[in-house]
């Protein structure tokens, strides 16, 4: 499956040379780059493509392939956090209570092994910085039940991250924006080392 992107206001504001094609054959894919780089408006972008919604400034083309497309979710880590929403649960007094106790990594870790796998089989799973909240051990673990995901419920996982335990894993496919030049990213005399950069 490719996605063709022809025109979108912000990856063009980036300097992002259009057409961007996108590579979405394989089932774990991971979007890396640096701040700014465009990680989540590309992952948005594929959920509308793959919903076949127009959005003014946007333009692409999805050549499915012969992959079978089923459901899409879309789950961002920061805007979607249960615990942030809490009247959606007050019928259900057993979650209200573990998301008014549990941590935010608790409640990213109960997603993966609870929510996700609940979604029909052949979902296309597009999440925006799942590792947020999690230690590197339960980074380990959220990568373990994404790849059980795909593989026994033939899952495709498009998925924004910062984490190298994500990106760096054998088994996932990895799509770089750093491999673009754009405007957005931090400036190179913020520096690392040496003199302090606070103004």
């Amino acid at each position: 499956m490719f996605l063709k992107i022809l025109a979108h206001p912000v990856f063009v504001n980036l300097n992002y040379h259009m057409p961007m094609i996108v590579d979405l054959r394989h089932p774990l894919i991971m979007i890396a780059g640096e701040n700014g780089s465009g990680k989540s408006t590309l992952l948005h972008s594929i959920h509308l493509a793959l919903r076949d919604e127009q959005v003014n400034g946007y333009v692409y083309r999805l050549d499915p392939g012969d992959v079978r497309r089923g459901e899409t979710f879309l789950f961002d880590a920061e805007a979607h956090n249960p615990r942030t929403n809490l009247d959606y649960f007050k019928d259900e007094p057993e979650m209200l209570e573990f998301l008014q106790m549990a941590s935010h990594g608790q409640v990213m870790l109960a997603m993966f092994s609870q929510n996700f796998p609940s979604l029909p089989e052949g979902t296309t799973l597009l999440l925006d910085e799942p590792e947020m909240a999690l230690s590197p051990s339960n980074q380990r673990r959220i990568l373990k039940m994404m790849k059980e995901l795909v593989d026994q419920k033939k899952f495709r996982i498009v998925c924004a991250t910062h984490s190298p335990i994500l990106i760096e894993d054998r088994d996932t496919y990895v799509i770089n924006l750093d491999n673009h030049i754009n405007r957005n990213v931090p400036a190179a005399d913020l520096g690392v080392e040496g003199a302090s950069t606070i103004q």
